[in-house]
This record gives C-alpha cells, structure tokens and sequence, in this order.
C-alpha cells in the first residue's frame, strides 16, 4: 500500500509539472498587447498619418560650411526659376509647375534627349536665387523647405528614414582643391575656374532604424558615400543626434570636419559654419516599397487638413537642373588634359537614390570611367613609389624586373627544346658508326639494282 501511494504520488506530480510547462508555453507565445500592436501596425496605421517621434528624435544635424555661399533651397522656388527643356529646347504648352504636378514632365516625348529643369538665367551671372536660404539661430529656414524625409517601411519593425537636403547649386572643385601631381598638369587658364558645377543638387543621409532605434547611418559623397554603424566611435553626436558636415560648394557629407579626399585626388572641404536642422523645415513622407506609393505624413500637432500631397515631384525621373553645355557653348569650358567640363548635367531627384537597399550602401553603385579608375591608380602608387627620387628607385626595380623576366622567359624556351632528349649511358666507336654508315648504303644500292 506504501509502494502504491508513492507511486500515485509521482503520476500526479509528473501530471502537474507537464501542465505548468504547457502553461508557460501558452503565456510566453501569446503576444502581449505592445508585442501585437509592433508586429502588426504600420505607419499608416493612424488616421492622421503622423511621423514616429523617432525620426525626429535621431535625424541629422548639418554643419554648412562657413565660406559656402550656395545654402539649401526652396523645392518650390527652384521650379518656378527654371523651365523644361530638351536638348537645350523648351517644351510647350505647359501648365504652371509645382509640387503637385512635375511628374507629368514624363509624359513627355523625349526623343534621344531627357526633361531638365534649366535655369530662366544665365548660370553664369550667378542669379540670387541660387544661393539659397541661410537658417536662423535655432537651425530652422524660415519660408523655405529645402528637406523631404522618405520613409521606408520595409516591415513594421525595420524601417529606412531618407533625409534628402536640396540645393539650387553645386559648385565643384577648383585647382586649390586637386592634389599634387596632379595639379601641375591642370592649366589654370581660367584663374581658379571650378569645374562639375552643376544647377541642382540633391544630398542625403540614411538612418536605419530596428523597433525604433537607430542601428546605422549612410552620408551620400558623390558618386559613392560612407556608412557607420550607430555606435562606431567616428560619429559626433549633438544630444544624441549624428552631425553631419556639408563640405564647401558640393554639398558631399562627411561625419567630422577638415579636408576629405575623394574620387582619388580631390579634396572636399568642411567647418563647422551655420547649423542646420533639416527636419525643421520639412516634408514628411512614407514610401510603401513593394508598390512605391507616396504617402505624405505630418508631424504632431501639425494642421494636415488643408494641406497638399505634395508628391507627384517625387516621381519626376528627369533632371533637376541644366543638362550639360555642349562645347560650341560660350559658357563651356574643357580642362586640358582630363577632358573634365566647368558644366555639367543637373542630378535626378530621390526617386533614383536606391531608396530600397539591402545595407546601409546602394546595393548598385555606380561605374567609375576609365580615367578615374587611371588616376586612382596612379594616386595609389605615388606617395610610395613616384614621388621625387622614389620614381628613379621604382623604374630601377621595374627594369631590374624586365630584365630578370627576360632571361627567365629565355632560360625556359631553351630548356623546353631539349626537354625529352636522353643521354646515351656508352659511348658508340666511330669505326663502328663507319660501318653501320657503308652497310646501310650497299642495301640501298642493292635495293635500286632489284628495282
């Protein structure tokens, strides 16, 4: 009977722990309430369509640069100082532009040109409208909106928040800012003219954010860029939010000051000048990334109501300033040398920036032509081996390795030739080579008297 109750005691206490353990497992896989609210909700999911306090919390700060006269520009200022053209010719019958209709610019038959936005004024004269506007002490722009934040939702809980900063102008770089060599071989024949000016300039930084927290940040510089992770030392933060300095007439942004070298023998340069705080004067958007669908948003305690979408300029694929000079144009003008032109062709808006990517870098990056990847090389190998009596050191080493390769190469032909004969172990008496040679030709004599 002993036996028998302990035994009965075990199944029932077996039977309680596996109950309490199916328990628990219940409780730990039933979602809580914000568990369920993360894995279902989107951005979209108010009624208001109000920005995550996120983004603002953790969005960009930009130092311009103290000597920059080309400062962020109004989107709508912009539009109204330019007309579209193709192949340097506008296009008619047009309505008023603005930020609710650009996109119809692509309906329009290009031919073999594109649609560019190209200045009423001579670029040359530097019109007002190009500079820009400067902001206050709080690091805002009154009347004017230089910045759009995109949101892309990839899932509710990985999100991308584009910060696109607008120029009217890029100024680029001048033979003060070309390393040597190279600048020997540059004629300044234009007394300090820059080259790669372009009108329009579209700039960001990418903030990728998992469950509301920030993991990485990307600065567009060029034709590339450079992404940290959140906590990389190399960031400077201002209450918790990433700097950014914009360097000197080409917008490029940088994480710290000074001079930045880029495309290999460039230098961009960057202060700590005017603070700007972009999201101050913004639009707010969120982009749907299987269908692109623009969403305009708005911050707390912002008047949505009456406003615009304001989105349709997002879609417009042509370029945002004057498509580049040909050369019989007056203002054109051709760097000797580089064949690098003092004009060139204004940029494409977001719409084209990669704004679904796998990391924190464009998945595509663009081609590099032959000349930039020549001169990466060469600034590559110069400080080490051409530079002064190091390029005497270097062609001594080059030529000491042709010659060495030289005798190889022959050493090899000639040893390959006689590759396969054998050395004969004894040595074969002339007498009997004499008559092997006479035997050999009595049978060919008989042989002819048969025939």
């Amino acid at each position: 009977m002993h036996m028998a109750g302990q035994s009965s005691f075990a199944r029932r206490l077996c039977l309680s722990i596996a109950l309490l353990a199916v328990q628990l497992l219940c409780v730990l896989c039933t979602p809580t309430a914000r568990d369920a609210a993360s894995s279902s909700s989107s951005i979209l999911a108010g009624s208001n369509r109000i920005v995550p306090s996120y983004v603002t919390k953790y969005a960009p700060l930009v130092w311009l640069h103290s000597d920059d006269p080309f400062r962020p520009a109004d989107l709508l200022q912009h539009i109204r100082h330019t007309t579209p053209a193709i192949n340097q010719n506008s296009v008619p019958d047009l309505p008023e532009l603005d930020l609710d209709n650009l996109a119809l610019l692509n309906d329009v038959d290009v031919g073999s040109g594109e649609v560019a936005l190209t200045s009423n004024d001579d670029i040359t004269t530097l019109p007002a409208w190009l500079y820009g506007s400067l902001p206050d002490e709080s690091g805002r722009i009154a009347n004017a909106t230089p910045c759009a934040v995109i949101l892309v939702e990839k899932s509710p809980r990985d999100v991308d928040a584009f910060f696109f900063y607008f120029y009217s102008y890029d100024r680029g770089a001048n033979i003060t800012q070309v390393l040597e060599p190279l600048n020997r071989l540059i004629e300044d024949t234009e007394h300090g003219m820059h080259f790669g000016d372009h009108v329009g300039d579209w700039e960001h930084n990418m903030v990728r954010f998992r469950d509301g927290k920030p993991t990485g940040i990307f600065y567009s510089q060029h034709t590339s860029g450079a992404a940290y992770d959140w906590n990389d030392k190399a960031l400077s933060m201002k209450s918790g939010r990433p700097l950014v300095f914009s360097a000197y007439g080409s917008h490029a942004n940088y994480a710290s000051s000074g001079n930045h070298v880029h495309d290999a023998a460039l230098v961009d340069l960057c202060d700590a000048g005017q603070l700007w705080d972009p999201v101050l004067s913004a639009y707010f958007y969120h982009l749907d990334p299987t269908n692109f669908k623009l969403t305009r948003l708005f911050l707390s305690g912002s008047n949505s109501s009456a406003a615009s979408n304001f989105t349709s300029f997002f879609y417009f694929t042509g370029l945002w300033g004057d498509a580049q000079y040909p050369d019989d144009d007056i203002r054109q003008k051709t760097v000797p040398h580089f064949g690098l032109k003092r004009f060139v062709s204004g940029p494409q808006g977001p719409i084209v920036k990669s704004l679904v990517r796998k990391g924190l870098f464009p998945d595509e990056r663009e081609k590099k032509p032959w000349m930039q990847w020549a001169v990466g090389i060469f600034m590559f190998w110069y400080p080490c081996c051409l530079r002064g009596w190091r390029v005497w050191a270097s062609l001594t080493v080059v030529i000491g390795f042709v010659i060495l390769t030289a005798f190889g190469i022959r050493y090899g032909i000639k040893r390959y030739r006689t590759k396969g004969y054998k050395k004969l172990e004894t040595d074969i008496p002339l007498n009997d080579m004499s008559y092997r040679e006479e035997t050999s030709g009595l049978r060919r004599t008989h042989d002819d008297d048969l025939e």
